[in-house]
């Protein structure tokens, strides 16, 4: 008997102790001197995320933790040892508690319903902000501070045009100025999140997204990548460095300092895949660039995307428009080591409709006739020579008698 209860009362003491470890571990976490950006941040856009996260937790609570505590009473309260107990084997329904059941969890829908409709209007990532912090309303005096980022393998882009300056993996802003961002990929899809800042959003080839936040507290900040994109991806992060105004001033003449530039030409270098990539600076940018690199035709003579829609809006090239096409040295299936696939090509540009009226005036003003006026018609192609007539094209039936082979059909 007493050897029993030594082993009862040895086994209860091994217990409280697993039981005194476990209550104490929470606090050991806070403690840790862990960084929960996301229940601390310091922008306004990311702080209205945090609360409204924080709101449907305990709106969630409110049903999830009483539900908790009867089910450990109910399991108490009816245990078989308990004799006082009531006992009801024919009870099956109750008005009252089916009205507590049922509506309880409808108000606390009806609620986070509410909740979530307003916060996906008032913190959509395209909606331009209309305060800067709690009680200090955007005026005209907030002029935004445009930035345009690209997501390339494995780094961030960030061009800032209002100054004409780009950096690689180092982003700043000044504190309590509103920030456009502008958001496109060179390639494979990424996600653009600064954790103190605002929500992620997605940043895709030939597409443009955009983000509008602010920064209300100076201090180093990390941004990455949160879309898994390849062999680089763990390296994907930047620094966001929220300063003040002469702080930010001197970051850009630091970045103006640095003497390089990045045109299209060394855009297409820095474009290669490549891993863990320091900061880099350049002091000037192709005004152009990142039209370009959102309408993927940064290498010369390739037609841009909004160049290719205008013409097919107007009823395309025709069948002479399928053989506009030249191979591209320099091709994201090339660069990434692969064999399959055709040889890489892109459609070749043309003149856009500004150049056009350009040398029509030029050819005026130099007396050539020859130019008659622009014809505004839709492009059909008619009147166009058919593929197999062209001459000069190499894999088509410029050499047959199309006639004779007809007729032999």
């Amino acid at each position: 008997m007493s050897t029993h209860w030594f082993s009862l009362r040895f086994s209860s003491r091994r217990f409280g102790r697993w039981l005194g470890c476990l209550l104490i571990l929470p606090l050991a976490v806070m403690l840790s001197g862990c960084d929960f950006v996301v229940l601390a941040p310091s922008g306004d856009i990311a702080a209205q995320q945090r609360d409204l996260l924080v709101v449907s937790t305990v709106l969630m609570l409110v049903i999830i933790l009483p539900v908790m505590a009867l089910t450990v009473f109910f399991a108490w309260r009816y245990r078989q040892s308990n004799a006082s107990a009531t006992y009801k084997p024919d009870w099956d329904h109750s008005t009252k508690l089916e009205l507590v059941i049922w509506a309880a969890p409808l108000l606390i829908i009806i609620c986070l319903g509410a909740l979530t409709w307003l916060g996906t209007h008032l913190l959509d990532p395209y909606r331009r902000l209309d305060r800067i912090a709690p009680g200090q309303p955007v005026t005209e005096e907030h002029r935004p501070l445009k930035v345009e980022v690209v997501a390339l393998d494995w780094k961030w882009l960030f061009i800032y045009p209002e100054y004409g300056i780009a950096t690689v993996n180092e982003a700043a802003a000044p504190v309590g100025r509103p920030i456009d961002f502008r958001i496109t990929s060179s390639g494979v899809m990424n996600s653009f999140y600064v954790p103190a800042l605002a929500g992620m959003i997605y940043s895709m080839a030939g597409m443009e997204t955009k983000l509008h936040a602010v920064i209300n507290h100076e201090g180093s900040y990390t941004g990455f990548s949160a879309n898994y994109s390849g062999a680089g991806f763990s390296g994907m992060r930047f620094a966001f460095h929220g300063q003040s105004e002469a702080n930010f001033d001197q970051w850009v003449a630091k970045a103006k300092a640095a003497g390089q530039t990045l045109d299209r030409a060394n855009y297409l270098e820095l474009e290669r895949p490549s891993e863990n990539e320091p900061v880099r600076r350049y002091a000037t940018v192709d005004p152009n660039l990142f039209q370009a690199i959102l309408n993927m035709c940064v290498d010369r003579g390739k037609m841009c995307m909004n160049e290719m829609m205008a013409i097919d809006a107007k009823g395309g090239l025709g069948l002479e428009g399928a053989y506009n096409t030249l191979p591209l040295e320099y091709d994201k299936f090339a660069r990434r080591g692969s064999i399959l696939g055709p040889r890489p090509s892109y459609v070749a540009s043309i003149c856009t409709a500004e150049e056009a009226e350009a040398a029509f005036r030029a050819a005026q003003a130099a007396g050539d006739d020859s130019i008659g006026p622009r014809d505004h018609s839709p492009l059909r192609g008619a009147g166009l020579l058919r593929p197999w007539t062209r001459p000069g094209l190499p894999g088509v039936m410029s050499q047959l008698d199309v006639p004779a082979l007809s007729s032999r059909l």
